[in-house]
């Protein structure tokens, strides 16, 4: 080797030039990789360019593609009476994805989550998520259900979450999925949902706290605090809170918070710069269900930016996520008015 290296042989100005000792072969369905004879391993990347390739077209007319008994494939030249383990076809290889799209470039606002999760295997993988009977949850549970994920639909209603499990079964009937109640505008109802899911002895890998209502009329809570506050954002921090541990056990493990655009539009302050406690839970006096909406989805924001700080060190990372402008699910049902809104603008928004 060192006397080639010396007359400049081990190397050539072409990079697709393969150095001594490697072979270029392809799989059944086209994929090429490279056999290195004198280490006796084999890769997917070109050793000097590191690109994948695969072949382009069909075998030359005369030619069929056969198996050995091994396993390994060789390609019979019926006009010239010959075998070879060489595909013909690789004078004609293309690259795979020579120009790596940007997530921007590969995602938009028309793309659906079954595009995203398409090839990828959640098996193993366990998934909670609030307010899945309907709307986006519903749409996101049925999606990782399709992929493999174990799926927990934590809904208010039992009943309605039983339907929605149904829905996706009759997708596939092989579908790891089940309802659970949970009530966020009860603290009692979290917490005997987060000891009922850590009885199932299950890890967690994903938590999407979805749930929302949105426009509702002013009502405290059984704990005495106003309802959108406590459903949006209290609620999801305490099941957050109590399910902590489970995820740092299931690390790498994810939070995912729907929150919206919304959270531009309001403020939390008071005229000093101080946080203002009462604009999180006012009165009947001060309030108005749009800002309460705006401020439930800041709190959103802020804890989820504040969680991921602390967690992933951790292994459990933490994002906030705007799911689209308007969209039109059920989340408007508290006011006629915004149902009208919703309904004017349903053809330039996003579907379910």
């Amino acid at each position: 080797m060192a006397a080639l290296k010396y007359a400049g042989l081990e190397d050539t100005d072409s990079e697709e030039e393969l150095p001594p000792g490697w072979e270029e072969r392809t799989t059944k369905d086209g994929w090429v990789y490279y056999a290195n004879h004198l280490e006796e391993k084999t890769q997917w990347e070109h050793p000097k360019s590191g690109k994948r390739k695969r072949v382009a077209g069909d075998l030359p007319y005369g030619w069929e593609q056969e198996t050995d008994e091994n396993g390994q494939v060789y390609f019979v030249d019926h006009i010239n009476k010959r075998t070879t383990y060489l595909d013909p076809r690789l004078a004609f290889t293309v690259e795979d994805n020579p120009v790596k799209p940007t997530t921007r470039q590969k995602y938009d606002g028309n793309s659906t989550a079954m595009e995203i999760l398409q090839g990828r295997d959640l098996s193993g993988k366990v998934v909670i998520i609030t307010g899945a009977n309907s709307g986006i949850g519903f749409e996101t549970a049925k999606s990782l259900a399709l992929h493999g994920a174990c799926v927990i639909l934590a809904c208010r209603s039992l009943a309605r979450g039983t339907e929605a499990v149904q829905r996706i079964l009759e997708e596939w009937h092989k579908a790891k999925v089940e309802a659970m109640t949970l009530d966020l505008a009860s603290l009692q109802s979290v917490q005997h949902f987060a000891e009922a899911f850590k009885s199932k002895n299950l890890p967690l890998h994903i938590l999407i706290c979805n749930a929302a209502v949105f426009g509702a009329p002013w009502s405290l809570t059984e704990d005495g605090l106003e309802s959108t506050f406590q459903v949006n954002h209290l609620g999801h921090f305490y099941l957050v809170r109590l399910l902590e541990d489970v995820l740092r056990q299931s690390s790498p493990a994810r939070v995912v918070v729907v929150s919206s655009e919304s959270h531009r539009f309001t403020e939390i302050k008071d005229s000093s710069g101080k946080l203002d406690f009462s604009l999180l839970s006012p009165s009947k006096k001060e309030y108005w269900a749009m800002l309460a909406y705006n401020r439930s989805k800041l709190c959103n924001i802020l804890f989820s930016n504040e969680l991921n700080r602390r967690l992933s060190p951790h292994g459990v990372t933490s994002n906030a996520v705007h799911p689209g402008n308007m969209i039109y699910s059920s989340i408007h049902r508290n006011w006629w008015v915004y149902t009208l809104l919703f309904t004017l603008a349903r053809p330039f928004t996003k579907s379910m």
